[in-house]
């Protein structure tokens, strides 16, 4: 299913969920039932998850002006095994 809009002269812009390909250009309004053109308008992608939206702002940003490395990293200590780990069999 898919959300299309419509425009009413009379009461404005209203929405209508039909299935993919079969939205006619013209309907009657759900309020007046006078005839509504089909509006054509951009996908509601504000719904991104935040983090989602982060990393492709950080994806598109490396593009343009990548950061630059100028050392090692530091060096992780290792971590110490987890005590569950002792109990299991060994081969």
């Amino acid at each position: 299913m898919a959300i299309y809009e419509y425009l009413c002269p009379a009461c404005g812009p209203f929405d209508v969920r039909l299935p993919i390909g079969t939205a006619p250009l013209s309907r009657g309004c759900s309020t007046c039932e006078r005839g509504a053109r089909r509006v054509f308008s951009p996908p509601n992608i504000s719904r991104t998850h935040p983090a989602l939206s982060a990393a492709l702002d950080r994806d598109e940003q490396s593009r343009e002006a990548p950061t630059v490395v100028s050392g090692m990293p530091g060096r992780r200590r290792p971590q110490p095994p987890h005590p569950a780990l002792a109990r299991l069999p060994r081969p």
